[in-house]
């Protein structure tokens, strides 16, 4: 069977989201996170403040980038048990940074720049980076438990929490070096890197050049 379609309200919701985050992070870069209130956004967005923390519970949340933990942990569990757990983990995260910045022409330019400007607000902001890590946190156990009978025991789950953690402190690595080099890199390829870095040349599969 298909994948199911969003229906009108889901979509309506979704847009919605979507214009809300994208004042707040315009008006937080250009006027810095602490000056920025709710309200502001709202009224950027021609939107109520109710409107507002009906989408984000917190105004840390307008930052915060929609980590997909339960696609990624699909991804995982989905993948052969034969294959290194980091290979694992690390073919998810590199798939959901592709899906990150994806898109064509405008679209992927738009994705990459949205992108960038939340992880700088993330880096130079503290409450942000305390709610990131809570993030990594939260994408942690989702894998691990997605591993399923593969992290079972307490040895199983140990090697599963130090493999998926030091993977996504890789991908923490390259979204760092990202922002620094202002995007001109590809994310994905980063994200491969710094994994090879950290685990060998058998931590990433072979990917194909476009």
């Amino acid at each position: 069977m298909g994948e199911r379609q969003p229906n009108l309200r889901e979509r309506r919701r979704s847009e919605t989201r979507r214009l809300v985050q994208a004042h707040a992070v315009r008006l937080f870069t250009d006027h810095g996170y602490d000056a920025v209130t709710v309200a502001d956004v709202a009224e950027a967005a021609g939107v109520s403040a109710m409107t507002v923390y009906r989408h984000f519970p917190t105004k840390e949340d307008l930052v915060l980038i929609d980590q997909p933990a339960q696609v990624i942990a699909e991804r995982v569990a989905a993948s052969s048990a034969a294959q290194p757990l980091v290979r694992r983990v690390g073919s998810a995260l590199i798939e959901a940074a592709t899906n990150w910045t994806g898109g064509n022409g405008d679209e992927q330019a738009a994705n990459e720049r949205f992108l960038l400007d939340c992880l700088r607000l993330m880096v130079s902001t503290p409450a942000l980076r305390a709610r990131h890590l809570d993030s990594q946190y939260a994408l942690q156990q989702a894998v691990v438990d997605a591993l399923g009978d593969d992290a079972t025991g307490p040895d199983a789950a140990f090697r599963a929490q130090a493999a998926t953690s030091a993977c996504i402190a890789a991908m923490h690595t390259a979204l760092t070096r990202w922002v620094e080099d202002d995007g001109h890199t590809k994310l994905p390829d980063l994200i491969a890197r710094a994994l090879t870095a950290s685990f060998g040349d058998d931590a990433v599969a072979t990917r194909r050049k476009d």
